[in-house]
Parts: structure tokens; C-alpha cells; sequence
């Protein structure tokens, strides 16, 4: 039997994560001009397992001024279907659980309003929270070659805005989008500069400015999420209808006089290899200045979760943008849909 269940708890919990998870606004302010609404389902069969089965499931949430989810809602056959958090960067995670020999089966699907995020946007932290994203993690260390590099970077620069668009510039001339790469790559910033290879996907990119930033004495942070529209800027940049495989890595960096500044380095690579041009187009370079500030908000964001372990198990992950499960068969390849079959959908809807 299918049960259905709406996540009240998503909402409530929102506003505990700190500013990227600040509920704000009424549902008249997100039907003001600017503002888009999606609907995003995700479907997971795990097949036939001899035993328990668990799945976790990024959560999109609310973020300060451009985005707004509604609580998800699922149809399933379990009857173990809960929202967790991962206590160190708030993130929601929802969590399900089968008992037994059964085919565990569910559909979740969640509402969400967003506007484009513009550089002239605050977006404030707390103290605690700009502690937090200061602080090295296994994949992305503060020490070592990655404090030795961002310092060379930001080399006579004092002011915090310099070193962060030096940052940026750095990430972007030295690295490249690398095709061949499985799903967003790994982000181990570590291994990309101790090997020199600067090739990788949205994680690997932007976890390297993250790295670098906070190196460099500047609060940044990962945040993943996946698109759900086609792009005003490129083909390449939009995704809509099947989005199984357009998860996408953003990062922001915190500014005194600013707050937390949205920006995309590894997008700028993308539109560099996906749309064929030089890195010195005019289009290339245009994208280039509003990629640093501004986000064109056909995607949404799910948490800023990294190197982290999932509720109630041992298993790690460098970050939660992908489906993640464990059945007798053990830990399933969110990347292979042989062993591992979801899908993700995404349409606009009227408000």
C-alpha cells in the first residue's frame, strides 16, 4: 500500500539554518513580479531488496530573499519517512526506511518560488554561522598547498572584495570543465592542487574557490542544487522537464559591506566548453562580470552540507545533491541508474 504524506516539519525548520535557510516573505510578495514557481518530483525504485533499505533525499529550502519551498510531499510504501538534519550546516534531509522483502517505491514532490539573486542583494550571517564556514573539511582543507595558494593569490590585496574577485579570476583562468568527469565530480581541492590538474565539474571548481577563500581569510561555502528551467544566458545553462542529470554546484563568499555574494566560476567554464567559445568572447566575459554576484535563478538550491555523514548510518559523502541509498546490495551509485533507478522532474506552474 502507497502511503501519502506532507513534510510539515521542512518548513518549520527552515529558519534554523542559519541565513541561507532564513524563511521570509508572504505568498502575495511571491507572486510579485520577478518571482517563478516550480514544481520538482523525484521518483526512487530501489528494486526488490532481502532486507532493510534506507534512502536520503536533499531537501530544497528556503533562502534568504530568492527562493521559498513549500514543504515536500510523497507517496510511498513505507511507513518510516522523516526529516533529518545535518547539525553542522542545517541542511534538511529526508530519510526513508523499508522493512523486509518488498520493492521500496516512493514519489516526492515539492513546490518552490524563486527570483533571480542580484548583486545588489543582502543576504546577511550570523557570527556563528560565518565561524562555521571558515573552518577546513577533508575534502576542502584550510592548511597546507590550499593556504599556500590562496595566499600567493591575494598577495598585497587587504581589502576583502579584492581577494575574493581575485579569487574568482584565479579559479576561473586556471581551470577548465572537464567532460569526462562522472556527474559534478568529487571536490577534493586537495588532490587538484597537489596533481596540478585543474580539470573537474561544478563541485570540483567551486570547491576549490570555496577553499581558497576561506584560506584566504573569507567565508565561503558550497551550495548545491539542480536547475529546473531553461536559461536567459545559454542553452547550456538551462535544464527543464527531465532533470535527472542537471544537478549543479554554486558557491558563495561572505563580504562585510555585502553579506554573502553569489557566484558561479564553474559555470563560466561550462558556457567556455558547452557553447564553444574562447574564453576571451565578449559573451564569455560579459557572463563572466554577472557571474560574480548574480544568479539566474532557473535552479534551486538544496544545502551547503559538506563532508558529512548521513542520519542514522556511517555512510560519508562529500556533499548530499544526488539521491544516496543503502539496501542489502549495500550502498547504491547515485550515478548508475542500472543499479540505482530514479528519476527528477521539473515544470513551471502558475502561482
Amino acid at each position: 500500500m502507497l502511503n501519502r504524506r506532507l513534510f510539515l516539519k521542512s518548513a518549520s525548520t527552515a529558519a534554523l539554518a542559519g541565513a541561507w535557510l532564513t524563511a521570509g516573505g508572504s505568498h502575495a510578495a511571491e507572486t510579485a513580479e520577478g518571482w517563478r514557481r516550480f514544481e520538482v518530483t523525484t521518483k526512487v525504485n530501489l528494486k526488490p531488496s532481502e532486507g532493510p533499505a534506507q534512502l536520503w533525499l536533499p531537501v530544497i529550502q528556503t533562502a534568504a530573499g530568492y527562493q521559498k519551498a513549500e514543504a515536500p510531499r510523497s507517496v510511498s510504501n513505507s511507513n518510516d519517512i522523516r526529516i533529518e538534519k545535518d547539525h553542522a550546516s542545517g541542511a534538511d534531509i529526508l530519510l526513508v526506511s523499508w522493512q523486509g522483502e518488498v520493492e521500496p517505491l516512493i514519489e516526492v514532490s515539492q513546490r518552490v518560488a524563486t527570483r533571480d539573486r542580484r548583486i545588489t542583494d543582502t543576504v546577511a550571517a550570523t557570527p556563528e554561522e560565518l565561524r562555521h564556514e571558515l573552518q577546513g573539511t577533508p575534502s576542502m582543507p584550510v592548511d597546507g598547498i590550499v593556504k599556500e595558494t590562496a595566499m600567493r593569490i591575494v598577495e598585497g590585496r587587504e581589502r576583502a572584495e579584492d581577494r575574493a574577485r581575485a579569487i574568482y579570476d584565479w579559479v576561473i583562468d586556471n581551470t577548465f570543465r572537464d567532460a569526462n568527469i562522472a556527474g559534478c565530480g568529487v571536490g577534493n581541492v586537495k588532490d587538484m592542487l597537489e596533481s596540478g590538474y585543474f580539470g573537474g565539474k561544478c563541485a570540483d571548481i567551486s570547491s576549490l574557490f570555496v577553499a581558497l577563500a576561506r584560506a584566504a581569510g573569507l567565508p565561503a561555502r558550497d551550495v548545491f542544487g539542480i536547475r529546473v528551467a531553461d536559461s536567459a544566458d545559454f542553452k547550456s545553462l538551462g535544464r527543464s522537464g527531465d532533470v535527472t542529470k542537471a544537478q549543479h554546484c554554486r558557491a558563495e563568499v561572505y563580504l562585510d559591506n555585502r553579506g554573502w555574494v553569489a557566484v558561479d566560476p564553474a559555470d563560466v567554464r561550462k558556457v567556455v566548453l558547452e557553447e564553444k567559445l574562447p574564453l576571451d568572447h565578449p559573451a564569455v566575459r560579459a557572463f563572466r562580470e554577472k557571474a560574480y554576484g548574480n544568479w539566474e535563478m532557473n535552479w534551486v538550491g538544496y544545502n551547503t552540507a559538506r563532508d558529512l555523514v548521513l542520519p542514522e548510518s556511517e555512510m560519508k559523502q562529500g556533499f548530499l545533491m544526488y539521491p544516496a541509498a543503502l539496501t542489502s546490495r549495500g550502498e547504491l551509485d547515485c550515478l548508475n541508474p542500472k543499479t540505482f533507478a530514479y528519476s527528477i522532474t521539473a515544470r513551471e506552474i502558475s502561482a
